[in-house]
């Protein structure tokens, strides 16, 4: 293989992998601002309980896919010297942004949270919650107009042999950015309520004793990927106009990337239709009775990940020959480095990756299978020892 073809191999397995971290992060996040704010109102334990598990979860993956991040972001340097080079002005402005906010901001306040238990008033304790899932959202929202910048150039002028930021604005009304940038927040929506859903229904098949804990789960699972599914098919089939306007190579790219567009069309119909199917069984505990369903429900957990892939590469193998769509060339934004030395970093990410997500859901299914405390510990438990 060639340098290019080993940077884009490496790029791809690392950026999907920190991808998936990314999902489950912003789906519980957002689950968890619904718990703590039934708590708050309520006072009642169990949602105290619920927030407490599920954001001892949220914790696990969270820490992992910082380090996951910060392993990516190495790449810019290694292998893609010509980009930064190139358009570092304004593809580096909505990275040192989100930079900022996600390592910054998120990690204080989600630190502020995680320690604040027992310790701060419930509504102060509350609005912490609510800044690290608007951070995280933040974070996104900054990664997406770098990416959309990619996708449909914009808001720079030509200086010399290189661009230079000239509309700050343009790059926040970008349509690539704007049209895709809901299709990933339903995404990640889509990710917690099945993952939500499948765990719950683990542990009744497990013939759990948490009749009322794991009921409240599901349903809340459920609902959110019924809810979650048909707006993430929408925001997708929305963003088709947006690419034959601006992208029209990726229309003639379809022979070798439609496969991947077809299947997360088609698992986000499954989740949609089979959700939905499975709000009538919520009522009476129907189908908490019913041991198939339960299967299917743990069996799912995957399938919005495969599809949040599938969408990736679509978006991105769909651009090529361009980096930058119409400006610069894959092959020209590589580093002049050789390509036995790409190879060696990206045997050595790979792995770091791979063990990294092996700690990540070895750690999640040791909670998982521990479920949730008996009652309400005086100190957070959420504080994790990796």
């Amino acid at each position: 293989m060639s340098a290019v073809d080993l940077a884009r191999l490496q790029f791809a397995l690392t950026t999907s992998f920190h991808f998936l971290f990314v999902l489950l992060t912003l789906g519980l996040v957002t689950l968890l601002v619904i718990m703590q704010t039934r708590f708050t109102i309520t006072g009642a334990p169990v949602h105290e309980r619920m927030t407490r598990f599920w954001g001892r979860i949220y914790v696990i993956n969270y820490a992992l896919g910082i380090v996951t991040g910060i392993v990516m972001e190495f790449q810019f340097g290694l292998n893609w010297s010509g980009l930064a080079t190139y358009a570092g002005d304004v593809f580096g402005a909505p990275l040192a942004m989100e930079t900022l906010i996600a390592f910054f901001l998120e990690s204080t306040f989600l630190g502020l949270w995680i320690f604040g238990w027992g310790k701060l008033n419930r509504w102060v304790h509350l609005s912490l919650l609510y800044l690290t899932a608007l951070t995280a959202y933040a974070s996104a929202f900054w990664i997406m107009a770098a990416n959309g910048f990619l996708q449909h150039p914009v808001g720079y002028r030509v200086d010399g042999n290189v661009l230079r930021l000239d509309d700050f604005s343009a790059l926040l009304s970008n349509p690539t950015f704007n049209s895709a940038l809901m299709h990933v927040i339903f995404a990640a929506i889509t990710v917690g309520g099945v993952f939500m859903t499948g765990v719950s229904a683990y542990h009744f098949i497990k013939r759990t004793p948490e009749v009322d804990f794991f009921r409240r789960s599901l349903r809340m699972g459920v609902v959110t990927t019924a809810l979650a599914t048909p707006s993430l098919i929408g925001a997708g089939f929305a963003q088709f106009p947006v690419i034959a306007q601006y992208q029209p190579g990726k229309s003639e790219a379809a022979p070798w990337i439609g496969a991947p567009l077809g299947f997360m069309i088609l698992i986000g119909m499954t989740l949609t239709m089979v959700s939905w199917l499975t709000l009538p069984l919520l009522i009476k505990d129907a189908v908490i009775r019913m041991r198939f369903p339960l299967y299917l429900m743990v069996i799912g957990i995957p399938l919005p990940f495969c599809a949040a892939i599938f969408g990736w590469m679509f978006r991105e193998i769909g651009r090529q020959p361009w980096l930058i769509y119409g400006l610069l060339k894959t092959e020209d934004a590589v580093s002049h480095v050789d390509a036995s030395q790409i190879l060696l970093s990206l045997i050595v990410f790979t792995s770091l990756f791979i063990l990294l997500a092996v700690v990540d859901w070895a750690l999640i299914a040791r909670a998982v299978r521990r479920g949730p405390d008996l009652t309400p510990a005086p100190v957070s438990p959420l504080v994790v020892t990796l």
